[in-house]
């Protein structure tokens, strides 16, 4: 009797041990693929994963084609919706170090190699700021005239923006669908000439449909 007990016993145990493995390996395999579940996505399912984009992490190269000089940086940059902004410039070396932060309200910039600080409050420009991905999103999501399309192997989503500047009528977001990663965003004037070329080197997502799949 005892016997069978102790078998009966060691059967639950060693079910018990087998669902929780297996529901430890579901949600590991789940944490693998996140950032990379645009892969084989659709257009509309890769454009609303890019539009629920709750935070991200992001180095990047940016170079401006200004009308007398062309400039190149790299940054780089920490997002937190929905206003949070944190970017460090890395090069060139002449100001590198330099911070400058937002939190919706007051524009911070630091020169952490100066240690020196200015404070702007109230601070008007920052939601037009082109470099940032989460400006992009407002954008498209205000234009209701968007495109999304493809072309080359990537999905581009495109916004036209206000005609009263007409040094920034457009902005192009480049997803490549073979790896699902974000690769570059590009600014353009009226003829569509490119201002600001933004490469992703790296980038780290997280979504709010990312957390769904994930919950």
């Amino acid at each position: 009797m005892k016997n069978k007990k102790i078998f009966i016993i060691i059967i639950v145990t060693i079910i018990i041990i087998l669902i929780t493995f297996y529901i430890f390996l579901k949600k590991a395999n789940k944490n693998l693929n996140m950032g990379n579940n645009l892969i084989n996505k659709t257009n509309q399912e890769i454009q609303e994963y890019i539009l629920n984009i709750s935070s991200y992490e992001a180095e990047i190269e940016v170079e401006v084609d200004g009308n007398k000089n062309n400039t190149k940086y790299k940054i780089k940059q920490n997002y937190i919706a929905p206003n949070i902004e944190k970017q460090t410039v890395l090069e060139p070396s002449n100001i590198s170090g330099l911070e400058t932060t937002y939190d919706g309200n007051t524009l911070t910039i630091n020169n952490t190699k100066l240690n020196l600080s200015t404070v702007y409050q109230n601070y008007p420009y920052i939601a037009d700021n082109f470099l940032w991905l989460n400006s992009f999103i407002e954008d498209y999501k205000l234009d209701k005239n968007h495109k999304l399309y493809d072309e080359n192997n990537m999905v581009i989503m495109e916004v036209t923006l206000s005609q009263n500047n007409p040094y920034i009528s457009y902005k192009k977001l480049f997803i490549d669908k073979t790896t699902g990663k974000i690769l570059k965003l590009i600014v353009q004037d009226k003829n569509q000439k490119n201002i600001v070329y933004i490469l992703y080197n790296e980038i780290k997502i997280n979504s709010l449909k990312e957390q769904e799949l994930l919950a």
